[in-house]
């Protein structure tokens, strides 16, 4: 049987030019074997987390877990998007913006725990979306996963030259050197942005459990400076800015832009949330994941909500809307105020914290994703290795973090600081189909096309939806058509809610409100991808075309010999669940 997975005289995919040219020739059938190869949970959690060798050693516990997910949301980009969010869309009402923004992360935060819980191993969306709907899916999201956190946190880490700049009254440009010669955009030299990549890369190839101290101390300095800053805001503010705009002919009221003002402004600071997801790729390393990484995740994201909420009441009672700067909304507001020119230093030292924190938790997810897309084959297994004396995956954080500090070098890279483009929303929609996927199709036992053609239609219904919001005109047709996208949606659900049973209860922690709390977060990313400028889905397209590339011309061989030789030999290992699995 394994003499079908070899090549002339039982030769590897790789082991010569010859066989290689050879093997590219059989390039359609193995990827129609490969393509769609589902993974099992008894097989990530046991063969395939073997290929690393030693093992991650299991230090972190729930509120190592709240710190990280706390430091991976709350970047130096919040002191952005609170001002042109409010400034542009939503006015005094930008609380309820975030706190709908929040209610929302919150539901798609649920879907990352029961994966997290059910398969605590490090390779977070990967493996979520690897054991649902197989390996090619889960290599095109994983691959944008990793290039856009390398793109992200290069940019975060030449962000944090700036801020520091700002916090002792030093321009960034005095930091940085010009090369002439060189492109462009690639000419500014930021030795700065290095020294804090490779340092934040030596912290995480060190130890998981001192990253998670210095993260904890970095995170507890950050929220003290967001602390003074809301209360300043609160003592220097007057409340009669939550109702009343500088310019009377401007909208006045606490909701100026009305209902779509609220929800565009959800939309656009949903994105300050985003972090917890890299707080999935610890669970291998928790010493209880039943117990811990619900807490860990879904209580990050709850002390985040209250956070920002009073962050905007804050800056909304500091200054009229029509007056708060969209770019640097607090620092513009006490350097307007006679006596109150330092706080805009302090302001910038919060957000040098919170750079590196974001950037810590960032960087420690990227190697654990790295780590375990290794494990799987697709990449060289060297990447999956880790450390017999650390247990951390020195060779993912190694080989990415030179790669960041690389790009963070030359690369002014134009993206926000609190970055997380197209490619983590279109991953956090895959794993919210995932979720529902899993607890209603059970491999050999149900039949897939029920719940696949609802989790297709669903999805059509909200991007039919999303398309009439960015581009229909104002006026009652574009409400009514909305209304009836709505209620369409609506009655989806509800029609699998009821036509289709579950096949699956979750042993230990399951997302609650089965499958509208999918469907929410489903719709939401979508809703988001939508409001998503067309740079962003070039850079998605290319970096999903160059994993395609990947993909055919290495990764399917390289799986196909491991599964040749028994490392990747899935089969039907979903028996040794059938107590997880309730027969309709």
């Amino acid at each position: 049987m394994e003499a079908q997975y070899r090549n002339h005289d039982g030769d590897t995919s790789f082991s010569s030019l010859r066989v290689y040219l050879n093997s590219l020739s059989d390039t359609p059938s193995r990827f129609s074997r490969r393509a769609v190869s589902v993974s099992t949970s008894y097989d990530e959690m046991s063969r395939v987390r073997a290929v690393s060798g030693e093992q991650m050693r299991r230090t972190l516990r729930w509120y190592d877990l709240i710190g990280l997910g706390i430091g991976g949301m709350i970047g130096a980009g919040v002191f952005v998007t609170t001002g042109r969010a409010s400034r542009l869309y939503a006015g005094p009402s930008i609380v309820v913006s975030y706190a709908i923004a929040g209610l929302c992360a919150l539901l798609s935060a649920f879907c990352y725990t029961e994966f997290a819980v059910h398969l605590p191993v490090a390779g977070g969306a990967f493996s979520y979306i690897r054991i649902t709907f197989g390996e090619f899916p889960a290599f095109i999201t994983g691959a944008n996963l990793i290039m856009d956190y390398v793109m992200s946190n290069a940019a975060v880490s030449r962000g944090f030259t700036a801020y520091l700049g700002s916090a002792f009254g030093i321009s960034s440009s005095e930091w940085r050197f010009i090369v002439s010669g060189l492109p462009n955009g690639f000419d500014e030299i930021d030795p700065i942005a290095v020294i804090v990549v490779l340092a934040v890369t030596f912290i995480i190839c060190y130890s998981t459990r001192e990253s998670s101290k210095v993260n904890m101390v970095l995170t507890a300095l950050h929220i003290a400076f967001l602390v003074f800053v809301i209360v300043m805001g609160f003592w220097k503010g007057d409340i009669k800015n939550l109702t009343r705009p500088d310019n009377p002919e401007n909208p006045s009221g606490f909701f100026p832009f009305g209902v779509s003002g609220v929800f565009n402004g959800a939309a656009m600071v949903y994105l300050s949330y985003i972090g917890y997801d890299a707080v999935s790729t610890m669970a291998e390393e928790v010493k209880d994941p039943v117990k811990d990484i619900p807490m860990g995740i879904s209580g990050s994201v709850a002390i985040v909500i209250v956070l920002y909420c009073l962050m905007a009441i804050s800056m909304s009672m500091l200054l009229p809307y029509d007056l708060i700067d969209a770019e640097a909304p607090y620092s513009a507001a006490f350097s307007k105020s006679e006596g109150w020119e330092w706080v805009t230093k302090v302001v910038g030292i919060g957000a040098s914290f919170g750079i590196l924190t974001s950037l810590l938790v960032a960087m420690l997810g990227q190697a654990r994703y790295m780590c375990v897309i290794g494990r799987s084959r697709v990449i060289p297994i060297w990447f999956a290795k880790v450390h017999p004396k650390t247990s951390t995956p020195v060779n993912a954080s190694a080989f990415l973090g030179i790669f960041t500090a690389v790009l963070a070098l030359f690369t002014d890279l134009n993206v926000l600081l609190n970055l997380v483009s197209i490619g983590t929303l279109f991953v956090f929609y895959m794993v919210a189909n995932a979720v529902i996927f899993r607890r209603y199709v059970a491999v050999g036992y149900t039949k897939p096309w029920p719940t696949l053609s609802f989790l297709c239609l669903f999805s059509i219904t909200s991007i039919f939806f999303t398309l009439v919001w960015q581009l229909a005109p104002r006026g009652p047709p574009k409400w009514f058509i909305l209304g009836a996208s709505a209620v369409t949606a609506i009655a989806i659900v509800q029609i699998f809610h009821c036509v289709v049973p579950q096949a699956r209860i979750p042993e230990f922690w399951g997302v609650p409100l089965m499958p509208w709390t999918p469907c929410v977060s489903i719709f939401l990313n979508i809703f988001l991808l939508g409001s998503l400028d067309a740079p962003s889905y070039i850079r998605f397209g290319f970096f999903s075309g160059l994993a395609v590339l990947i993909y055919v011309f290495y990764s399917v061989h390289a799986s196909y010999d491991a599964e040749g030789d028994g490392s990747l030999d899935f089969k039907d290992v979903e028996s040794l669940e059938r107590i997880n699995i309730v027969l309709s």
